[in-house]
């Protein structure tokens, strides 16, 4: 893992791109997830998910997490499996709601002129569904999904989402909530800071050594944004 520990002082000011994941940072859909891979492993006569084994296991790629907590790729595909879990999660998805503080923060960015993005492990056309529903679409000038349900990672988007934004990677900072934000940030050669009250469990994120938030609201307060 890229170690990012000289974060400019941890202050969004230095900033002039802010990229935010979406599910589980923007998004407060811990609670969904685990619901819907709990009814999948118990229908399936395996372990089933808490809110706490969840955070210690959650990973990606996403084959790997599903591998590790109990399915069996040689009885079914990765695919099916995958694709059970979104269509479970799709049909509740608006029993979400954002994170605390989430939609404070990106108004207060966007009324000080930060170019904003959303970086997303989510179906690109889906994800974009996903931010007309909470009517914060507007704020984000460049969305980034992927091109199928899969999760495979999000490296490529990042990318591209960086050359459209016309600003340094020097100038941007990704905000998330897993390691694997965090790995990302570092191959974009960009900053990263955590927020914990997403998808893994706070020493988990602590192995990043980046500045790590309990929450959106404890990044609004402790940083001299605005």
């Amino acid at each position: 893992m890229i170690n990012q520990q000289q974060l400019k002082t941890n202050n969004l000011s230095n900033y002039k791109h802010i990229i935010f994941d979406w599910n589980g940072t923007l998004l407060n859909d811990l609670w969904l997830a685990v619901d819907v891979i709990d009814k999948m492993l118990q229908k399936r006569g395996l372990e089933g998910m808490t809110i706490e084994r969840y955070c210690e296991v959650f990973d990606f790629p996403v084959k790997d997490y599903y591998r590790n907590i109990g399915f069996d790729f040689d009885k079914e595909s990765f695919e099916i499996v995958g694709s059970e879990f979104i269509h479970e999660y799709d049909k509740r998805q608006y029993e979400c709601k954002l994170q605390p503080g989430g939609v404070e923060l990106i108004e207060k960015l966007h009324h000080e002129n930060y170019h904003l993005s959303v970086l997303s492990a989510r179906e690109q056309s889906m994800l974009e569904q996903n931010l007309r529903h909470y009517k914060i679409e507007k704020y984000f000038p460049v969305i980034s999904g992927l091109k199928d349900h899969y999760a495979h990672g999000k490296l490529e988007s990042g990318l591209l989402l960086i050359e459209e934004a016309h600003v340094p990677p020097s100038e941007t900072l990704l905000i998330g909530d897993t390691l694997h934000d965090a790995d990302v940030a570092g191959e974009m050669g960009i900053d990263c800071v955590l927020i914990a009250s997403g998808h893994q469990a706070i020493h988990r994120l602590q192995k990043a050594n980046i500045r790590i938030y309990k929450s959106i609201n404890d990044l609004i307060n402790e940083n001299e944004i605005i």
